[in-house]
């Protein structure tokens, strides 16, 4: 993550600020953007770690915390994780009711296979869920229609870098979009903001 992400974060809170303008939020949130009404979230079939379909069905019956990155990432996508593992360890502590599931999606299907993905996810929680897919295009496509900017650039030696914007995406059981997270990304904020969207649901 560098410059590169920095300009990506920026082009999407512009452009998330214009998508989103209509939005009047009754619930104030330190981390982003409550949404009302919520959105339907687009189609989409991927791959969870265990080879399994992943799709718009398991999102139902459930809260979840979306967040796009890749296993190479060497710095916020691990950061993330870490703080979204502690948010969770500090909900069961408590005895929560409610717990979100939390999804890590990788923009690197290329690198990151299912295999991969069980190796990597369950290190930070072992019931987090790692999702890719079989080609690059099925997460694009998914990753645009939230506005998730992807940039992977080709080396001269053939490997490549990955840069992307680093939001969260909180859906309602019904599988629809709530919030949209935007950070700073603290354990208590996080905490704080998920018992606050779900006390608001519609």
């Amino acid at each position: 993550m560098g410059l590169a992400f920095i300009c990506i974060a920026g082009i999407l809170g512009v452009g998330a600020a214009i998508f989103w303008r209509h939005s009047a939020p009754p619930v104030e949130l330190s981390t982003g953007t409550y949404l009302s009404p919520r959105r339907v979230l687009p189609e989409f079939s991927l791959i969870d770690q265990r080879g399994q379909t992943f799709a718009n069905q398991n999102l139902r019956g459930h809260w979840s915390f979306l967040f796009f990155g890749y296993t190479n990432c060497p710095d916020f996508c691990p950061a993330t994780l870490s703080t979204l593992a502690a948010m969770e360890k500090q909900l069961r502590a408590g005895g929560a009711g409610v717990r979100p599931q939390v999804i890590f999606v990788s923009v690197d299907a290329k690198r990151d296979t299912p295999q991969q993905l069980a190796k990597y996810v369950p290190y930070f929680d072992p019931e987090f869920i790692g999702v890719t897919a079989a080609d690059p295009p099925a997460i694009e496509a998914l990753a645009r229609k939230l506005g998730v900017a992807v940039l992977i650039e080709p080396k001269p030696d053939g490997s490549y870098t990955v840069d992307h914007s680093g939001a969260i995406f909180v859906l309602d059981p019904m599988g629809k979009l709530a919030a949209v997270l935007t950070g700073p990304f603290t354990v208590d904020a996080l905490r704080a903001d998920f018992e606050r969207i779900v006390a608001g649901r519609a």
